[in-house]
């Protein structure tokens, strides 16, 4: 979960009587997702990675889907058939040290993304969800994801969900991750590029989850999503990257359950 809904949660005002916000039953699942990904947005080559999964949430929640596109949320207002709240993202750093196609270009530096989030079900099969986040550091752009997943229990213990994506950028993060400044040229050897803000991808997505047990859930997953307008048409994708994006995985967290006073 993010520090800032961790500060949400430590702020609020008192959840009932006799209680605070943070007194009751939750829940926190720690694990890992390896996947095979470009080794940078816009890349041809892929590299295999790990990353860490951790979520935190009160039990007895109403979330009926999550997806692993879902970045670490918390709900401020939450009806069951509608959700909506704040949201963040960590921001990896890029430069030339994770690809020698990055020489020359200004790097990407560690920091965030913070923002807010909504989800709504139609049905009680589809969530569609958005999320819009400015970026803290790394960049200061605006990025807004929005996703359609329908779902479907195969299995009390298996279910199958699936659907497309859309991503939207503005020009300060086209800017950050497919810019080329004419100051750049030489040493990067690639074309000057000043991109605009726009539709940055279109895709689709889809994963199967296993609840093992109580505890243990696991998951495979595979991501399509298709660079276009400004990403597109950067210097660096035209030249040496690749419009199509794959990505492939599986996932494995456990949850520990706690109550708080």
């Amino acid at each position: 979960m993010t520090a800032a809904a961790l500060l949400l949660a430590s702020v609020s005002a008192l959840a009932g009587e006799g209680g605070y916000f943070w007194s009751g039953d939750w829940y926190l699942k720690v694990g890992a997702a390896g996947f095979a990904a470009p080794r940078y947005e816009g890349a041809k080559k892929y590299l295999f990675q790990v990353t860490p999964m951790i979520s935190l949430g009160k039990a007895g929640s109403t979330v009926r889907f999550s997806s692993r596109n879902d970045n670490p949320s918390f709900a401020l207002i939450d009806s069951g058939a509608f959700r909506a709240g704040a949201t963040g993202k960590l921001v990896m750093p890029r430069d030339e040290d994770d690809s020698d196609d990055l020489r020359g270009l200004t790097p990407v530096k560690f920091g965030g993304e913070l923002g807010a989030f909504a989800e709504v079900y139609p049905t009680d099969w589809l969530r569609v969800r958005g999320e819009v986040r400015h970026g803290i550091r790394s960049h200061h752009g605006v990025v807004a994801d929005v996703a359609a997943d329908a779902f479907v229990d195969v299995r009390p213990d298996v279910r199958i969900s699936a659907g497309p994506r859309l991503t939207l950028a503005s020009k300060d993060y086209m800017d950050a991750y497919y810019g080329v400044k004419p100051s750049q040229t030489a040493a990067s050897g690639l074309a000057a590029y000043d991109p605009d803000g726009g539709i940055h991808s279109v895709g689709a997505g889809a994963a199967i989850t296993w609840q093992v047990n109580e505890k243990i859930e696991t998951s495979a997953f595979a991501e399509y999503k298709r660079l276009v307008g400004s990403a597109a048409d950067s210097s660096l994708v035209q030249a040496r990257g690749d419009r199509d994006q794959f990505l492939v995985g599986v996932s494995a967290t456990y949850r520990f359950d706690f109550t708080l006073p």
